[in-house]
This record gives C-alpha cells, structure tokens and sequence, in this order.
C-alpha cells in the first residue's frame, strides 16, 4: 500500500502526523507543512519537503493561498481557493487530496485551518481539473487566473468528468444602506399668529373701570 505521510506543524513546532496551529497565527493561518514525497498543487509540483501555507492579505473578499519554501524566502505559487463548508471544525490543520492514477502525484484538494468549519479549496487550471475529474469521478474548481491582481475578479467554474463546465456566481455585493430622509427644518415666524379674539380684553378693561369708578365715588361722599 502507498503510504503517504503529511506532517504539520506551528510556528516552532513540528510534530509527527497532525500537530495543532499556534492560534497567534490565526489571522492569515499560518501552516508548516512536511511531505514526504511529490504532491502537486495549481500551478506547480511540490517535491518532498517542507513548506509554509498562508492567506494573502488581500483587500477582496476572495480567499487567496500562497505557498513559500521552508524558511518563507521564496514564493512558490499562489491559489485562488474557494470556501470549502466543513460540519465539524477541525482541531488540527487538515488536507484533502484528490484521487491520481498510478504513477502521479496525488493532487491537494482543499486545507482546513484548525478550530475553522470552512477550508480553502484549490481551483487548477483548465487543463489539468480536467485531467483530475476523469480520474476522481467529481466536479473540480478550475480558474486561469494565477496572479492575485487577476484573482481578485477572476470567473471560478466546476468541471466534471465529462469536461462540462458549471460557473459559480460571484456572492452578491452587501446593499448599502438606504440614507436617512432628510429633514427640513420649520422656519419661525417673526411673528406669532393671533389665536385669540380681543372681546375679552375689552370686557375686562369695562370691569377695571366699573370698580375704580364706584372707589372713586365713595372717596367723595365720605
């Protein structure tokens, strides 16, 4: 049987199998990855070695891979990835592979970040998500973008074993929201309108001079 090993680790740690992800890396979910023979990956064939797997810190809402060497001094390739839905987050990194025939290097599929319940998986080139859908029965995302200027916007289809092509819609854009109505302010009168009638007043006025006549009257007879 074909035995492949996959070693992963953190930041100063390497462990054998599965090792679990320093959380301090969580931002761009830095991952240092050991195999032990070829793998391929988009773009390229990664012999056996070590590797570290990183997101882009990219100003889209696409999910953007690059992969460097060990000591993260060279670039070896970058990924658009999609959103890969898992039910049970994983507690440590994980990577699916895709079935090859005899004789070729098994193609990574999709990476799964500790504690996420959502993985990236890779979209190849045409010619060979082709290749692999014959040979695993599925559907591949395939996508000609492969420099992140181009990924941001690039289309991203499936293909399946008979070489159909199905195009995934771009998520619709958050609407905006509506702006506040706009209120006019109430202009103030100079002046203020009259809401009463003046009979009152002038009844009033009749009543004061009633009284200062009878005070009037009974200072002169006393």
């Amino acid at each position: 049987m074909n035995r492949f090993l996959l070693t992963v680790a953190s930041i100063g740690l390497i462990g054998f199998g599965f090792s679990p992800s320093a959380r301090a890396d969580a931002w761009n979910k830095r991952t240092i990855v050991t195999v032990n023979e070829t793998i391929q990956v988009p773009n390229i064939v990664l012999p056996a070695g070590t590797y570290v797997f990183k997101l882009l810190d990219s100003g889209s809402d696409r999910h953007i891979v690059q992969i460097f060497n060990a000591d993260e001094s060279e670039l070896q390739t970058t990924i658009l990835a999609i959103p890969n839905d898992r039910l049970k987050p994983a507690e440590g990194s994980v990577f699916a592979f895709w079935e090859m025939p005899p004789g070729q290097p098994k193609a990574l599929r999709a990476w799964f970040y500790p504690g996420d319940n959502f993985g990236q998986e890779f979209a190849y080139p045409k010619t060979k998500a082709i290749s692999i859908a014959a040979a695993d029965h599925a559907e591949v995302l395939t996508t000609e973008a492969v420099k992140p200027a181009e990924m941001d916007k690039a289309p991203v289809a499936k293909i399946n074993e008979e070489a159909k092509f199905e195009p995934i819609p771009e998520a619709p854009p958050v609407a905006a929201p509506a702006p506040a109505p706009k209120v006019e302010p109430v202009p103030v009168p100079a002046e203020l309108p009259k809401t009463g009638s003046p009979y009152p007043l002038i009844g009033l006025a009749g009543l004061f001079g009633l009284v200062a006549f009878g005070v009037l009257r009974v200072v002169r007879t006393s």
